[in-house]
């Protein structure tokens, strides 16, 4: 499966946006997926993931109450919507598809990758 990640952008603090995922190859019904992010200079880290059929999520402690993420199987796309940015939020966001039935956040389980989006949020 191939993905592709958008919705980036610069966004000042307080902001909302939202980033989406669209798989070609294969349907998403056959993944969870997660996004990830990466800011400079450091880790990538964990920031929410879906399962399979949409039916469970889970979050990072840091995105919770901010953050939803979404699933339609149907259209192939998986979306998340950021609201309340902080400008910690900075990072490259990446999509990923892990096969496995449940939303997990470790990224080692993730066998497909996206090629990222850069939300940039100022203070």
């Amino acid at each position: 499966v191939q993905l592709q990640a958008s919705g980036g952008g610069l966004v000042q603090a307080g902001g909302s946006l939202r980033l989406s995922c669209v798989a070609s190859g294969r349907t998403f019904s056959s993944y969870a997926v997660g996004w990830f992010r990466q800011a400079p200079g450091k880790e990538r880290e964990f920031v929410a993931a879906i399962s399979r059929s949409g039916g469970a999520t889970s979050y990072a402690d840091s995105v919770k109450g901010r953050f939803t993420i979404s699933k339609d199987n149907a259209k192939n796309t998986v979306d998340l919507q950021m609201n309340s940015l902080k400008p910690e939020d900075t990072a490259v966001y990446y999509c990923a598809a892990d096969p496995n039935y449940l939303p997990r956040g470790i990224s080692g389980t993730y066998h497909h990758w996206g090629q990222g989006t850069l939300v940039t949020v100022s203070s």
